[in-house]
């Protein structure tokens, strides 16, 4: 049963935090307030708020052990833990972080971003999507819970990636589509991730 709820809260985050992302739901924003200077950054809060109630149940529903590394192979999960969240502040910082956050929205008129290619965007599209999950799947213990919001998280990035691909090809046109030809989407030397 936790599987079939952390499966449905997934779910529902994952329509919501899409939709909220969409071009319609920024149009209908626009359109409703006539300003898009805030919304960045509530995006980004209310992704982050609501995704808690999602830990909460990962953490207070039944549970029970699906794997757990021992030690020392487990620091060496740890070490691989630590290289992907300073790979993902790395690739956070090589785009307009301010912007990313949406504080930058608050002080200049919003315009489209240039496209990044340079850093870790030069081996891999989605470098914070590559990292993100590198650092949760290197967990050395895993529950019926946690693996069950790893897969969902994984499903959700993929599917999330497929669909901002589609956006940036509107939004840049040729250049993401030569970039897209030329660079893998996650993993770095799969010619697979290149379209």
């Amino acid at each position: 049963m936790s599987v079939f709820i952390l499966l449905l809260a997934l779910a529902i985050w994952g329509v919501v935090h899409s939709f909220l992302a969409s071009h319609l739901a920024k149009d209908l924003f626009r359109l409703r307030t006539g300003s898009m200077d805030f919304y960045r950054l509530a995006y980004n809060l209310f992704a982050g708020v609501s995704f808690l109630p999602i830990m909460y149940l990962m953490a207070t529903l039944p549970d029970q052990p699906v794997y757990q590394i021992p030690v020392p192979w487990s620091y060496f999960m740890l070490g691989g833990q630590a290289f992907a969240g300073l790979m993902l502040m790395i690739a956070f910082l090589q785009t307009d972080s301010l912007s990313f956050v949406g504080l930058r929205q608050l002080f200049e008129k919003e315009k489209t971003g240039a496209l990044v290619t340079r850093g870790l965007y030069r081996v891999v599209r989605h470098p914070l999507y590559t990292f993100g999950l590198l650092f949760i799947w290197l967990s050395s213990s895993v529950s019926q819970n946690s693996l069950t919001v790893y897969i969902g998280a994984t499903l959700y990035t993929l599917i999330g990636a497929y669909f901002e691909e589609r956006k940036l090809l509107r939004d840049f046109g040729e250049a993401y589509a030569e970039y897209k030809r030329k660079t893998p989407m996650l993993i770095p030397g799969l010619a697979f991730g290149k379209k």
